[in-house]
C-alpha cells in the first residue's frame, strides 16, 4: 500500500484514477490548487504524486522543485490533458518520474505508479549528497531545491567513474562542481588536470593534450608530456568543451573509447586512465544540428548530465551565498567582519545577476574595499552598474521606495559603546540565521548541523541560548 496525491482540477477523470488507485489498495488524497497540493506534500505523507502541470492558479512545473526537495522527496508524475514534447522536456529535466497523457485506460495511467514504488522499496533511504566530504558544502551553497537536485547528481557521480558532462551559464560554479566529483570519487589522491579548451592555440591543441616527442616539430627541442596523460588514474577536466576545435573531436573521441593515442611525432601509443568531466556554457545539441560539434562525441561526454541553476532562478541561495564569501574576503584582506544592512541585502536580492556567483563575488569584494573603514556595508559601496540595473527595473515596475524608507534604521543621538553594538548586533544576527536554518530543515538538526558547519553541542548550545525549543 502507498500513499498517493492527486493535484487537479475537480474533474471526473482524476475522479475515477483516484478510484482505481483506492481499488489497488492505495491510500488516496486529493488537492484541487497548486497551493493546497503543495501543503499536503509538506506532511510528508505521500510517496507519489501525480500532478497536472496546467493548474487554474499557476503551472505545475513551477512548483516541482519545490516538492521535489521536501524531506520525503515524492515521485512526481505529471499527468497532463494534452501531451507537449517541450513540456515533457522541462519536467524531466526538473526531475519528474514520468510524463504521462490523460487517457481512458487507467491501468495505463497506474503504471508509473508502479514502476515508482518498485524503485522506491529499493533505493536507498535519505539523500546520498549528505554522505558526500564536509569539505564540499563549504562553497557549494545548495540551499534551493534545484541546487539540492544537482548536489544528488554529482553524488552519484563521485560513486561512478562514467563520463559527467556539466553545463551552465559562465559563473555558475562548473569547475567547482567538477572538482567535488574528483575530490569525493575513488580517484581523490591523484591529478585533477584543467584543460580549458577556449584558450587552446589550435596549432597546438593536439601537442598540448597528447604531448610530442622531441624533434616532432619546430621548436620542439625535447619531449613533453601531454594534459591526457598527466591525468593518468586521476580526473582530465575540459572546461568550455565546445570550443575543442573540429579537428580534435575526431581525435579525442578515439581516446575516450580506448584511452590510447600517440603522441605527436611518436611511433609507441601511450595510454592513460583518466575519468573525464567535460563543462560548457553552450547547448551542445544545437552546435550538433548546426555541424559544430560532433554528435558521437556528444554521445559520449554526457553519460551523466549535471545542469546548474543560474543564480536569478535560485534566490534562496543568494543570502547564504554572501554571508560565506564576505566572510572570506574580510578574512583575506585582514579586516572586521562586514554587516549587511536590509537596504544591501534588498539590493542583491532584485538585481538578476547574469554573471552568477562569480559576478556576486566580485560584487561583495569592491564592496568591502569601498567599505574598507566602515562596519556595514550599504547600496553605495556596491558598483554602480548594479545600483543602476536595480534603480531601473524598480522605475519600470512602478514600485514604491517606501517599503525600503521604513527598513532603514533611525540614528539616535546616544549611540553605545561600538562593542556593545557589535555584541548586540551579533547575537540578532545569530538569532536570526538559526531561525532560518530551522525554518529551512523543518527542525532536522543532522540537516542543520552539516547546512551550519556546527557541531551538535555547539548548536545545541546557540538553541538553548536563543531559547529556541530544540526538535
Amino acid at each position: 500500500m502507498a500513499f498517493v496525491l492527486i493535484i487537479d482540477e475537480q474533474n471526473l477523470s482524476s475522479q475515477e484514477l483516484g478510484n482505481h488507485l483506492q481499488d489497488l489498495g492505495h491510500g488516496v488524497t486529493f488537492a484541487h490548487t497548486l497551493d493546497e497540493g503543495f501543503q499536503q506534500v509538506l506532511s510528508g505523507a505521500f510517496e507519489v504524486v501525480y500532478l497536472n502541470p496546467q493548474m487554474p492558479d499557476g503551472a505545475g512545473l513551477d512548483w516541482l522543485p519545490k516538492m521535489l526537495a521536501h524531506n520525503s522527496h515524492p515521485e512526481i508524475i505529471i499527468l497532463t490533458d494534452s501531451a507537449n514534447p517541450d513540456e515533457a522536456e522541462a519536467a524531466i529535466q526538473r526531475g519528474a518520474w514520468d510524463y504521462i497523457e490523460r487517457t481512458a485506460n487507467l491501468k495505463s495511467m497506474a503504471f508509473p505508479l508502479f514502476r515508482a514504488l518498485q524503485y522506491r522499496a529499493k533505493k536507498t533511504p535519505g539523500p546520498l549528497y549528505t554522505a558526500l566530504k564536509r569539505e564540499t558544502f563549504a562553497e557549494i551553497i545548495s540551499n534551493s531545491p534545484q541546487m539540492k537536485a544537482a548536489m544528488e547528481l554529482l553524488a552519484q557521480a563521485a560513486k561512478s567513474d562514467a563520463n559527467v558532462l556539466i553545463s551552465g551559464e559562465t559563473g555558475t560554479g562548473k569547475e567547482l562542481f567538477a572538482w567535488a566529483i574528483h575530490n569525493n570519487s575513488s580517484r581523490a589522491q591523484k591529478n585533477f588536470v584543467v584543460v580549458d579548451c577556449a584558450s587552446l592555440p589550435e596549432t597546438l591543441v593536439e601537442s598540448t593534450l597528447f604531448g610530442h616527442e622531441r624533434g616532432a616539430y619546430t621548436g620542439a627541442e625535447k619531449s613533453h608530456i601531454g594534459l591526457v596523460k598527466q591525468a593518468d588514474g586521476g580526473t582530465l577536466f575540459l572546461d568550455e568543451v565546445s570550443q575543442l576545435p573540429p579537428s580534435i573531436q575526431g581525435s579525442f573521441l578515439r581516446v575516450l573509447q580506448e584511452r590510447r593515442f600517440r603522441p605527436v611525432g611518436g611511433v609507441q601509443e601511450v595510454s592513460s586512465d583518466f575519468r573525464l568531466i567535460a563543462a560548457t556554457n553552450q547547448n551542445l545539441h544545437e552546435m550538433v544540428q548546426r555541424g559544430e560539434f560532433r554528435k558521437d562525441l556528444l554521445f559520449r561526454l554526457q553519460t551523466i548530465t549535471i545542469e546548474l541553476p543560474p543564480l536569478r532562478n535560485r534566490p534562496e541561495d543568494i543570502k547564504y551565498l554572501a554571508i560565506y564569501h564576505i566572510s572570506g574576503l574580510c578574512e583575506r584582506y585582514g579586516i572586521g567582519m562586514k554587516e549587511f544592512s536590509a537596504e544591501f541585502l534588498d539590493v542583491f536580492m532584485h538585481y538578476q545577476w547574469p554573471g552568477n556567483v562569480r559576478e556576486l563575488v566580485n560584487a561583495l569584494e569592491k564592496a568591502i574595499i569601498a567599505a574598507r573603514y566602515e562596519p556595514v556595508l550599504y547600496p553605495k559601496h556596491l558598483p554602480t552598474q548594479i545600483r543602476i540595473q536595480v534603480a531601473r527595473e524598480t522605475a519600470s515596475r512602478g514600485d514604491s521606495q517606501e517599503s525600503l524608507l521604513k527598513s532603514r534604521p533611525t540614528i539616535s543621538p546616544n549611540l553605545p559603546r561600538l562593542k556593545d553594538y557589535r555584541t548586540a548586533a551579533m547575537a540578532q544576527m545569530e538569532k536570526k540565521y538559526l531561525k532560518d536554518l530551522l525554518d529551512l530543515t523543518g527542525g532536522n538538526i543532522s540537516e542543520a548541523m552539516r547546512i551550519s558547519g556546527l557541531s551538535r553541542s555547539r548548536l545545541y548550545g546557540l538553541l538553548k541560548k536563543y531559547q529556541f525549543s530544540a526538535p
